[in-house]
């Protein structure tokens, strides 16, 4: 029962959309499962399965993130790519969606693939611990060359076997059994920090797209005020300072525009680095930074974590390691028997005889007291384990929970306000000037704030995806973001 539970847990590892651990049906994301309490069972030859309530994953019908056409000529990732420009990938190469890099880390990573091996290790280092020992075999020749009888005396086969008492090899196994189910925990547990990295330089990447498509209408407009003003300084109805101020940004939004250019290759290579592919070929990912995110609340997200989270479940399970080894030290004293056996000839009178032998240490000094002393505070330290792991779950949530909901407030008030306000006074002053009312200038800066703000989004919709990111990981999130209708656990608006 033990080893199915170990096959379940790396299966379940390896099956992107399905999370199924101890064969237990997936809770509704409703109910907050909540962890279920250490135990040990140190029963003759009992090998306590975890219990499946604890960390398990429903099996999620997700659609995928949805994506603008990758054959819409109208409304590219990219500008068009230059012939002379080596940092645009051949304008041909398929685009990579996040779905399809989860899909190559699961099959690819080779981190993932170490874990998996850790777990086959232990395995067998339980296998090993279970195991009987071996029976002694001999033969013992004496007094050869005895002048009564040159032959001496023999006795052969001499066989000794200890017998093991106390269910020692039991308890041993059944200590090592749940190392067995602790790194199959840790396989899941690397599994989603690998989704958390691959999701977090995804964003990243996707954010600095959209910023050279920034820069380059930043560029573009500079270019066109730049001329307009070189007109209108002949025409003298502007300053040569105003040409001066606008030749000055214009420069300044062209080193912008190469400076995130050069940023896009190494961006990624780290993001194919973290899938564990890092010779795929350079090419652009696809991907939509308004699909709507989770609505996250932080005190159902810290009470789901808690329930669910691979790292609290591996350290409940060493609490019930450290209650074995415990039992294991305690029941060391006890003796195991060695018995002896054998058939002698004697040469000197022509008998024949056979042996029997019982024997056992008596522990008269030695009565494991120092392990038992150890095993005692390694069980104290394995609850504070639990306690620690904890906490540290719930610092890394509000963390990302804290940047989470800032940085989405804060994007929520550039789309609702901040954004239409400068379209607007873009507008207002386009419409001004053409009345004759505004000078030329005051409609340049009004485009330069469209596009500056559009920037400042940017930057705040990517720290929230790259935040949301983490809480996805915490969550044991495969398909991810989900579809509206999904969203679990939900709250009040942050």
């Amino acid at each position: 029962m033990r080893t199915e539970f170990s096959a379940i847990l790396l299966r379940a590892a390896f099956m992107p959309g399905t999370l199924i651990l101890g064969g237990c049906s997936a809770p509704q994301r409703s109910s907050v499962p909540a962890p279920s309490p250490a135990r040990a069972d140190t029963q003759a030859g009992s090998a306590v399965v975890p219990d499946g309530s604890a960390v398990q994953r429903s099996s999620r019908s997700i659609t995928q993130v949805r994506h603008a056409s990758a054959d819409r000529a109208d409304d590219p990732i990219l500008p068009a790519p230059k012939p002379d420009d080596p940092t645009s990938p051949p304008a041909d190469r398929p685009r990579l969606e996040l779905p399809d890099l989860i899909d190559m880390t699961v099959e690819r990573n080779p981190r993932l693939a170490q874990v998996t091996w850790v777990v086959e290790a232990v395995r067998g280092q339980a296998l090993q611990a279970g195991l009987y020992p071996n029976p002694y075999v001999g033969i013992t020749g004496n007094e050869l060359g005895d002048k009564t009888g040159p032959g001496g005396i023999w006795t052969t086969p001499m066989v000794s076997q200890e017998i093991v008492t106390a269910n020692k090899l039991g308890l041993s196994k059944a200590a090592v059994l749940r190392e067995v189910d602790q790194a199959s925990l840790g396989v899941i547990n690397e599994r989603y920090r690998l989704f958390t990295d691959v999701r977090q330089n995804f964003f990243e990447l996707i954010v600095l797209q959209r910023r050279v498509e920034v820069y380059s209408e930043l560029v573009g407009l500079a270019e066109k005020s730049v001329d307009n003003a070189a007109r209108l300084l002949k025409a003298k109805e502007v300053s040569n300072l105003d040409l001066v101020q606008l030749e000055f940004d214009l420069e300044r939004y062209r080193a912008d525009l190469d400076a995130t250019k050069k940023m896009l290759p190494a961006a990624y290579r780290q993001l194919v680095a973290s899938v564990g592919v890092q010779d795929l070929p350079y090419t652009n990912v696809m991907g939509d930074l308004e699909t709507p995110i989770p609505n996250y609340d932080l005190e159902v997200l810290r009470v789901y974590i808690l329930g669910i989270h691979p790292e609290v479940r591996s350290a409940q399970i060493g609490v019930e390691r450290a209650q074995i080894v415990l039992r294991r030290a305690e029941v060391e004293p006890i003796p195991n028997l060695f018995l002896n056996s054998g058939y002698t000839r004697q040469n000197q009178n022509k008998s024949s005889d056979w042996d029997v032998g019982v024997g056992l240490p008596v522990p008269l000094w030695n009565r494991n007291q120092g392990n038992i002393r150890a095993a005692k505070a390694q069980v104290d330290i394995a609850f504070n384990e639990v306690v620690r792991v904890e906490n540290e779950l719930v610092n890394r949530l509000a963390a990302a929970y804290s940047a989470y909901a800032s940085s989405r407030k804060l994007a929520e008030r550039y789309k609702s306000d901040i954004l239409p306000k400068a379209e607007e006074s873009y507008r207002l002053s386009m419409k001004a000037y053409q009345g004759g009312q505004f000078e030329y200038l005051r409609v340049l800066q009004a485009q330069r704030a469209v596009a500056e703000a559009r920037l400042a989004y940017l930057r705040t919709i990517g720290e929230m995806w790259k935040s949301a990111s983490v809480i996805a990981g915490l969550m044991l999130e495969d398909r991810w973001p989900l579809e509206p209708a999904q969203r679990e656990p939900q709250g009040n608006q942050p």
